[in-house]
């Protein structure tokens, strides 16, 4: 029987598909990626997340590959021009957790908004402090969505009955492509910058998109910028972000994603540069978890096993 390595935590649904598709899973959530490189020469199948860097040396090493399962967006991580060149399909489900996402990142522009972590962290130590807390509204406020692919779409969704002007961008897509939401106007970059009131990214990492957010672009933004950051850690300088903050050029930002997320790896630059972002009120911040809820699971799970049968059935 043809074998499929599992690299990650993923939905029972996804490996039972698996099995009635004639694979047996090797199911190792917590396996190293140097143990998953000198292992993969068994196995006709991958699934991973993040971890796993599956590139020309990775693809090299496995000669019985058929497919790569990507379980959520990010294929940056897959070195995707050379695993059609070795005939290794590749398939991701990003459909799968952008309503998610878009939740998330409400959640934590609500948050800001209203300083609910403060307000919240006061109350549980008995400081009640109504004035400091005075949060403000988002109505009437102007938001840019940069990159309208699964998440900035269904972000805009959610903005709907916000009351906010919505403005999107995004390079690689056609005119038109926002038509289904009228409450959006399509834009530029420029204009998103000269007029936002606050700025979501949802971008892919690319060389292009290596640290977009930066002291140059934020000097092209309104004074009190408020970013939104979703997508890669790495899109923000967050150097430049941290700047910005304290010298209140940009009034505060909601943070799901880091330059570096592995905190026992921090250099002593890298721990400064944190605990100056740690120290700032005007920063919501989470663990990389905003596509990570109960209902995403399942859905992720069942978009790649469709995207997976599909793919070997051909």
């Amino acid at each position: 029987m043809k074998k499929v390595l599992v690299t990650d935590d993923c939905h029972s649904i996804l490996t039972d598909g698996l099995l009635k598709l004639g694979y047996v899973c090797d199911y190792l959530p917590n396996i190293a990626p140097e143990k998953a490189f000198e292992i993969i020469g068994e196995y006709s199948g991958l699934i991973i997340n993040s971890k796993i860097m599956v590139n020309r040396a990775f693809l090299d090493r496995a000669e019985k590959l058929e497919f790569v399962g990507r379980l959520g967006s990010g294929m940056e991580i897959i070195d995707k021009d050379y695993a059609t060149e070795r005939n290794v399909a590749v398939a991701s489900s990003p459909e799968g957790n952008r309503n998610a996402v878009a939740e998330h990142a409400l959640g934590m522009l609500l948050a800001l908004s209203n300083k609910l972590l403060k307000g919240d962290s006061e109350v549980r130590r008995n400081v009640w402090e109504r004035e400091a807390n005075r949060g403000f509204e988002l109505s009437g406020r102007t938001i840019g969505i940069i990159g309208y692919g699964h998440t900035g779409r269904q972000f805009a969704r959610k903005l709907q009955g916000m009351e906010m002007k919505v403005l999107a961008y995004d390079k690689y897509k056609s005119p038109g492509y926002a038509r289904d939401e009228p409450w959006v106007a399509e834009t530029t970059q420029d204009v998103i910058q000269k007029e936002a009131d606050i700025i979501s990214l949802h971008l892919p990492l690319t060389e292009e998109t290596l640290y977009f957010f930066d002291k140059t672009f934020i000097s092209g933004t309104r004074r009190g910028v408020i970013l939104l950051n979703t997508s890669r850690g790495k899109c923000v300088n967050t150097g430049d972000l941290i700047q910005a903050l304290e010298d209140g050029r940009a009034g505060g930002a909601c943070l799901d994603v880091f330059e570096n997320e592995k905190p026992d790896t921090f250099t002593t630059s890298e721990k400064q540069m944190y605990d100056r972002l740690h120290v700032l009120d005007n920063v919501v911040m989470s663990p990389h978890v905003a596509g990570w809820t109960v209902e995403s699971k399942k859905k992720l799970a069942e978009i790649l096993l469709e995207k997976i049968t599909a793919a070997v059935r051909r």
